[in-house]
């Protein structure tokens, strides 16, 4: 969307400047005046002689670390018993990211124009989701804003570090089955050919698997652009029916009932789900609240259809670990161990300590499938090449054999 440059005034007269994003002019002055600020220019923002052949300047990605930072400073801030404000003025200048530079800056106007620090930050959802700006405004309302900020730093690098360890799983074994695929079809592209040449000069028959070799590489050749369309067009077609619900639930319940990816998700859904609810519980947010937020940011339609039936069980009056147990997607131990901490009043506590369980369940899951998974690849890899090779110097072998 465009960026805007406006000047207005305030309810005391003052003048007030800044820029805000929005898809026209008239969406500029109408958040103007939701924030109580009379416009009197508002005009799009010059492009930067840096721009890129798009037409805008290049986008910083902001990364959960500088979130989590700004997170971690502003709460001390607030607990020295600086103001909102100056807070925000200080770390919008002191940040290197100039895109979370525009979103602070954004944020500290919004406040001063009169609006909570909860609905601020809700302007800007790719970067604050909804779990920050719920605890944010439970924070605001019971006066404990730098305890609620402490916990969200806490919570926002337990996350982050989960993230962390499944992406290092899965990157190794994406790294060598790519080399693999790349090597083979080099081979078979670029390499059989050259060998196929040199024999069909012989004018002998070739042994069996050197011709079945050769075959697929004829094969291959010929077909790689159609193959390479036709893969392209399954994952255009498997996005479009991921994105449907129905679609989103039969794979995400596939992905949960495979025999090895499935227990790894599962337990990854229950770390982030304990560690989520228990944050927001111990903040003050209502559970009803809490878990509808929760089932949002599920990651998997199965969890979430599992949260949202518990949820609407709570509203019925219904305990919480009792829905838990019909959905069939929480182990037994989950259930009795919420159920505890639902009877005792500790329930906060108990998901926490649910999460950090399942915290090491994930990293003993994540190095039992890597130390699975290595040997495979390689197996896979040396397996292909290797039989590509020979293939190739059978005859070779025949042919000194006829000679001696």
């Amino acid at each position: 969307m465009p960026l805007f440059l406006w000047e207005g005034k305030d309810r005391t007269g003052g003048v007030k400047k800044g820029e805000y994003e929005a898809p026209t002019e008239a969406a500029v002055r109408v958040y103007l005046r939701g924030i109580r600020i009379a416009p009197t220019v508002v005009k799009p923002k010059p492009k930067s002689i840096f721009s890129n052949k798009l037409g805008g300047a290049r986008q910083q990605k902001i990364k959960i670390k500088d979130v989590v930072i700004f997170t971690r400073q502003f709460s001390t801030m607030i607990d020295a018993g600086l103001p909102l404000v100056q807070g925000m003025e200080i770390l919008a200048a002191q940040q290197v990211n100039k895109s979370f530079k525009r979103v602070l800056t954004d944020i500290k106007e919004t406040v001063e124009g009169g609006s909570t620090l909860a609905d601020s930050l809700k302007k800007h959802p790719k970067v604050f989701d909804e779990l920050y700006v719920n605890l944010v405004a439970a924070g605001e309302v019971g006066g404990i804003l730098d305890i609620i900020l402490q916990r969200l730093a806490v919570h926002l690098e337990k996350i982050a570090a989960l993230k962390r360890k499944v992406k290092s799983a899965m990157v190794y074994p994406s790294i060598v089955m790519t080399v693999a695929v790349a090597v083979v079809a080099v081979l078979l592209i670029f390499v059989i050919p050259i060998f196929a040449k040199m024999f069909s000069e012989f004018g002998k028959e070739l042994p069996a698997f050197t011709q079945m070799v050769i075959d697929l590489s004829n094969w291959l050749t010929r077909a790689l652009i159609p193959i390479l369309f036709f893969l392209g067009l399954f994952s255009f077609l498997f996005a479009k029916f991921y994105k449907t619900p129905k679609g989103r639930l039969l794979v995400d319940s596939f992905i949960l009932k495979s025999p090895i990816i499935g227990d790894v998700v599962r337990k990854v859904a229950i770390a982030r789900f304990t560690r989520t609810l228990g944050t927001m519980i111990s903040s003050g947010v209502p559970i009803l609240d809490g878990l509808e937020i929760v089932g949002r940011t599920a990651g998997n339609k199965v969890v979430q259809n599992a949260i949202d039936v518990t949820r609407k069980s709570i509203s019925e009056g219904k305990s919480f670990a009792e829905p838990l147990t019909t959905t069939g997607v929480f182990p037994p131990m989950v259930v009795q161990m919420i159920a505890v901490g639902e009877s005792t009043g500790a329930l906060d506590s108990m998901l926490s300590k649910i999460a950090d369980f399942y915290d090491e369940e994930v990293d003993a899951a994540v190095e039992a499938l890597t130390s699975m998974i290595e040997p495979l690849l390689i197996l896979f890899l040396g397996g292909t090449v290797g039989s590509l090779i020979i293939a190739m110097y059978l005859p070779i072998f025949t042919m000194a054999n006829v000679i001696e």
